[in-house]
């Protein structure tokens, strides 16, 4: 068992070292040090958290694709646990890439007193596993008050597949935030 958590992190770091430059940077990357575990079960989960290493476990793409459970809650504290999945070369992967909106500070709708109203926060996308972006940059500073982006307008790698069903369902738009009454009522 050692001797396949040494080449999985000999294939790690070569994964990391191995991006060219039309890929994202390597910036992003960190090599992790894997510690195999010979017991299982909460007692050594909870020892190894005493000792500052965070509980791991790396599993197959095929797994996560044969159960599909909603969780039960998101934890928004610190990292008990990881999830690692592993994914051959040329193997694609469902994955939710968060969006990022740029631009908000010359944004003429904002500017204006508008607000910036997030539809979606991450997008799901297929695609390969050697370019699974960290994040995608949505710019919003040619946006004028009810003005929006739709999912169909954001510009991704060419292998990226949008996973959704309804590609004209906007990811943000300008709202305003006074209520206006176009014509004055008349009695």
């Amino acid at each position: 068992m050692a001797r396949w958590w040494r080449s999985a992190s000999n294939i790690l770091r070569t994964a990391v070292l191995s991006h060219s430059s039309s890929q994202p940077s390597s910036a992003g990357y960190h090599t992790i040090q894997a510690i195999p575990r010979e017991c299982v079960g909460n007692r050594v989960w909870s020892m190894d958290r005493a000792q500052g290493r965070i509980p791991a476990v790396v599993i197959s793409q095929h797994l996560l694709q044969k159960d599909s459970t909603a969780p039960r809650s998101i934890s928004r504290k610190s990292v008990l646990n990881l999830v690692f999945v592993w994914a051959d070369d040329g193997s694609e992967l469902k994955v939710d890439v968060p969006v990022v909106f740029k631009g908000e500070d010359v944004c003429p709708g904002l500017q204006k007193g508008g607000h910036l109203n997030r539809v979606r926060t991450s997008l799901k996308y297929l695609c390969p596993a050697e370019l699974i972006p960290p994040k995608i940059e949505v710019d919003v500073s040619n946006l004028d008050i009810r003005d929006r982006i739709f999912m169909h307008d954001v510009e991704v790698h060419p292998s990226l597949k949008l996973l959704s069903k309804n590609e004209n369902m906007p990811i943000c738009k300008i709202v305003a935030t006074k209520w206006e009454n176009p014509e004055p009522a008349s009695l």
